[in-house]
């Protein structure tokens, strides 16, 4: 008797996007070749550009493309979250995020699906292997490597890159999360969700990756999001100590 060939967990990569209408159709072209049963589920913040309409484009020729197509622009935590949402719903397995901007190498996710048969969470990380960065100035490496210390050292949190985009989950850990809770951006909203699921007992592993700078395109950086980081690692460290049921 023949033994049956193990299932294969289903897979998405989660894209937010707001005017990516120069990286949009690349990325489609490398993910969809890069790994058979890969989905991608673009959420887009209503892109002046017609990214939104490149995406329903590619749609019509491929069935692993989904799109959710939000009113305007509503910041990166909650289009994660409503994409979480989506591909929680949709009943798939492994869920991956990245940036549009290829400043994500997409070839790497295939060593985040090896690692997410073996643990929880799969961090890219700039940092655990020293400092893997491209085409920053030395003032924002400088303010995202210390960053991460100030991270780890408030919240105890035994990450080396607590405030990179590229991720993959297992839905399983996912569904811990109360995404009405979660109210962060930017790099806070990246503390925040491995810092939630970190205090829920789930089991980490951060992969050395090379982040390059984005090239085509507008970086979404401010100092706003700066600032809401830096008070945010108070805000979980006080919540894990008073209140871990809220966390």
């Amino acid at each position: 008797m023949e033994k049956e060939t193990p299932k294969m967990p289903s897979k998405i990569v989660v894209i937010p996007t707001y005017n990516e209408i120069e990286n949009i159709n690349k990325l489609f072209d490398v993910l969809l070749d890069l790994e058979q049963t890969l989905n991608i589920l673009i959420v887009d913040d209503n892109s002046p550009d017609g990214t939104s309409n490149a995406v329903k484009k590619r749609m019509e020729e491929n069935p692993r493309i989904h799109l959710l197509q939000r009113a305007g622009k509503m910041g990166l935590g909650t289009a994660y979250c409503d994409g979480f949402q989506y591909a929680i719903k949709a009943g798939f397995e492994y869920i991956f995020q990245m940036d549009a901007d290829f400043s994500h190498d997409p070839k790497d996710l295939l060593r985040f699906i090896e690692a997410l048969n073996e643990v929880d969470i799969v961090l890219g990380s700039r940092y655990v292997t020293g400092v893997n960065v491209v085409n920053w100035p030395m003032s924002r490496l400088l303010l995202s490597y210390f960053a991460n210390a100030y991270t780890r050292i408030i919240t105890g949190m035994p990450v080396k890159d607590a405030t990179g985009g590229f991720k993959g989950f297992r839905a399983k850990v996912l569904k811990q999360i109360d995404f009405s809770k979660i109210k962060s951006n930017g790099y806070a909203f990246q503390i925040e969700m491995t810092f939630r699921l970190w205090v829920k007992g789930a089991k980490i592993r951060e992969l050395p990756i090379i982040f390059i700078d984005r090239i085509n395109g507008v970086s979404k950086m401010s100092k706003n999001i700066v600032y809401e980081a830096a008070f945010l690692v108070w805000k979980l460290k006080l919540l894990s100590i008073f209140n871990k049921k809220a966390v």
